[in-house]
């Protein structure tokens, strides 16, 4: 079974309705966001505004959800058109998401001086909120913000502070067709100014004049300073300091784990990691067992090494730094060596002094830029050179595992903060809407996160151990010291390549497929030395050379839809509709996206094999049993058609967990043969004969694997007379009158299979 267009999940053939919640003040565009999106989207949408709802008079709450519920029932996605500043104004209609409507928040978090001057000229507004008087009605909503936060049950929100970023929102939603998805998360940043404005009633009363020109000449309106804010906000409490990324801070509370006396933030003297909370966001991880699992392996870590430093950063102040926080204090964490920050993980130094040598991202298996999070923003920064990086280390992830990235000095991340590396790290998932979920099973998904900070920690520490002497000494000189550093590192970049000390990504395009990083869980000893010497050698040398024999202790992680075989092998008796034959080995069923006339898939029921790489000895017989139930189904359809041929093999990288041997037809017509990875799976060394597979374990106890990615984009030619096609359509056009005897090759050892009254016109 290949990968392709039509292998999809049913959800992302269906396609999802969205509600977007739009959230802002009068003013700040709302309407004008919803006709910009509507007039170029290929989706379609409806606007839902409180102020038209009953026939083009004002309405109510109630009369919006209906409408609403109605437009989403009939396959639409919906506008909410309101200011929902408050919590309570948004609940209601969050709820109207579920499994096939994704709800979404765009935050039009525009200055107020911005608003005032579009409400001040503007006239024949819906809801009649013009003129001078919505300077009145704007200053007592934004006193009573209340900003949107994923905790409510929205999948996405959207933080829109400028009309540069909400014209990017608007492209972004521009751009979604009707079965296309956004990522989940945060994107742009929360203003985390005070609620109140800053005197709007005073300006009114002073200058008296309702044209924008004049209030342009007139005000500046920022964030309300800490004084006016207590005299008009009775409730307000004086906030705690953090590290934060908009700008150095002298003093620090002790149970911040802030650096105290003694301590310059941003001192290049120590070594610095900067990390987010893995898997808490997205992924959906219980925060205290995170917490918990943070907290013991910074201690651990910090225990086994010296002059080092550790920041957990977020982007705003959040539950998790919170309970570190509070559970670092109460294991007496070192708060010199190990503190929070609250900022961009991409902008501590430039933004708030805090210089960090080396930075991890939370990144996906595929080790691609994208989605949102700290992933996105990352790679954004870091620009194209992270990622051609992070391409000749690894081509995947695996959860629990990280790999380390040096920086090229041209990325702007290494020239502006100074980070010399990027580790990326993969946590485990609790998300039910995102790969490999775990179904809340915490067992395992504490164990991977354990490991997941400790293979992040033992990056960090592999990059000390090369950086021992660059390190020593004060902050002077340190940009030579960083640009030495980097040298180091390159040249040794360049003989581990050249060495072949790097796995290749070639199961990029396997997208199922998840090669093990050179990232292991190595810890021994208890000194510095040894623990760096440990931490050095499974991180640089010992990471094996590609070889064309796999290596049978490479762990495979599967994507969900990849795993569609294995469920149909372990309980055959729920797709009744799709299986042709069970026994109490090998289940038969037709392949789903056939590339031939007759394409049958002999699927072993056995767990734990998920393909070739996994078979040895032990499964002689079970091969053997799959080969002849393979040569039964032939031997039927000779019957009905003698001038059929027949090959039997398994791919050497399947997509598709669980073990299957493929029966097809060699006449390879089929709508669903569409490219080069198509044909060449079927028509290169890629594809094994079964007879060779039984045959290599008979004698050696392994099948060889040709599971090199350049066999499935060679350049199509016939199997039959080796003529080379510039194309799928030509190819095709070729082979149905190609008439030339098969390739001396397949014709031996049993390698085709075909009707008796063949044998001799084929020899």
């Amino acid at each position: 079974m290949e990968v392709d267009c039509e292998n999809t999940s049913k959800e992302e053939k269906t396609g999802k309705n969205i509600v977007v919640i739009l959230v802002g003040a009068p003013g700040s565009g709302k309407s004008t966001f919803c006709e910009n999106v509507m007039s170029a989207s290929r989706r379609p949408w409806v606007r839902i505004c409180q102020d038209t709802i009953a026939n083009g008079k004002a309405g109510t709450k109630a009369q919006c959800l209906s409408s609403a519920t109605e437009a989403l029932k009939d396959g639409k996605s919906v506008f909410i058109d309101r200011c929902s500043l408050e919590k309570e104004q948004r609940v209601e209609f969050v709820k109207l998401g579920g499994l096939q409507v994704d709800v979404h928040a765009v935050v039009l978090d525009l200055p107020a001086k911005l608003c005032i001057s579009r409400l001040v000229v503007r006239t024949g507004h819906e809801g009649n909120l013009q003129g001078g008087k919505a300077a009145v009605v704007v200053n007592r909503m934004l006193q009573k913000k209340e900003l949107p936060n994923l905790g409510e049950g929205f999948s996405r929100i959207t933080f829109c502070q400028n009309e540069s970023d909400v014209q990017g929102a608007v492209n972004t939603y521009c751009g979604l067709g009707p079965l296309d998805t956004l990522p989940s998360g945060y994107f742009g940043q929360k203003n985390r100014d005070a609620k109140i404005q800053l005197g709007i009633m005073k300006f009114f009363k002073k200058v008296g004049a309702t044209d924008s020109a004049t209030l342009d000449k007139n005000c500046s309106l920022g964030s309300v300073s800490e004084q006016e804010t207590k005299e008009n906000d009775p409730s307000y409490k004086e906030p705690e300091k953090v590290i934060s990324s908009v700008g150095n801070v002298d003093e620090w509370k002790t149970e911040d784990l802030v650096l105290l006396e003694g301590s310059s933030v941003g001192s290049n003297g120590v070594p610095t990691l900067a990390f987010p909370s893995i898997s808490t966001s997205d992924f959906q991880f219980n925060q205290g067992k995170a917490s918990d699992i943070i907290v013991e392996k910074v201690e651990e870590f910090l225990s086994k090494v010296g002059n080092v430093r550790l920041v957990l950063v977020d982007l705003h102040e959040s539950k998790i730094l919170s309970l570190v926080r509070s559970k670092a204090v109460h294991k007496n964490v070192d708060s010199k060596r190990f503190m929070t920050s609250v900022g961009d993980i991409t902008r501590l130094y430039t933004r708030g002094g805090l210089r960090c040598n080396v930075i991890a991202n939370a990144a996906n298996w595929r080790l691609k830029s994208g989605g949102g999070g700290v992933n996105a923003a990352i790679y954004s920064a870091a620009g194209p050179a992270l990622e051609a990086a992070t391409k000749e280390r690894a081509g995947s992830l695996c959860p629990g595992k990280a790999v380390v990235v040096p920086l090229p000095s041209t990325s702007p991340l290494f020239k502006e903060e100074g980070v010399t590396h990027v580790i990326h790290v993969l946590g485990p998932n609790m998300n039910p809407q995102r790969p490999n979920c775990l179904n809340n099973d915490y067992d395992k998904g504490c164990r991977i996160l354990g490991e997941a900070y400790s293979s992040l920690f033992e990056g960090f520490a592999s990059i000390l151990s090369t950086q021992t002497k660059l390190w020593k000494g004060g902050e002077e000189g340190s940009g030579s010291r960083a640009s030495e550093l980097h040298d180091n590192l390159s040249e040794r970049d360049t003989t581990n390549k050249r060495e072949g000390r790097y796995d290749s990504d070639r199961n990029k395009k396997y997208k199922g497929l998840q090669e093990e990083s050179g990232i292991r869980h190595a810890i021994s000893g208890s000194k510095g030395k040894e623990f760096l010497s440990a931490m050095t050698d499974s991180m640089e040398g010992k990471v094996q050379p590609k070889n064309e024999n796999i290596d049978s202790g490479r762990r495979r992680i599967w994507s969900s839809w990849a795993q569609a075989l294995y469920h149909i092998a372990m309980h055959p008796e729920k797709h009744k509709n799709d299986v042709l034959e069970i026994s109490d080995d090998i289940v038969v069923l037709n392949d789903l996206y056939p590339k031939a006339q007759k394409h049958l898939l002999m699927l072993t029921r056995m767990d734990g094999l998920d393909s070739l790489a996994d078979v040895g000895t032990e499964q002689l017989q079970l091969l053997k049993t799959m080969h002849a139930m393979g040569l039964k189904w032939v031997q039927s359809f000779l019957c009905n058609d003698a001038s059929l041929v027949f090959r039997l093999g398994y791919h050497s990288a399947p997509s598709m967990r669980q073990l299957h041997l493929h029966v097809i037809s060699l006449d390879f017509n089929s709508n669903h043969l569409k490219n080069k990875k198509h044909w060449n799976s079927f028509n290169t060394a890629f594809f094994r004969d079964s007879v060779d597979v039984i045959e290599e374990i008979e004698k050696y106890g392994k099948a060889t694997l040709h599971d090199d990615e350049k066999l499935l984009s060679m350049e199509l030619r016939c199997h039959r007379c080796r003529s080379a096609h510039p194309n799928i359509p030509r190819l095709k056009s070729h082979i149905r009158n190609c008439r030339a005897p098969f390739h001396a090759t397949l014709l031996q050892n049993d390698r085709l299979v075909l009707a008796p009254s063949r044998v001799h016109n084929e020899a």
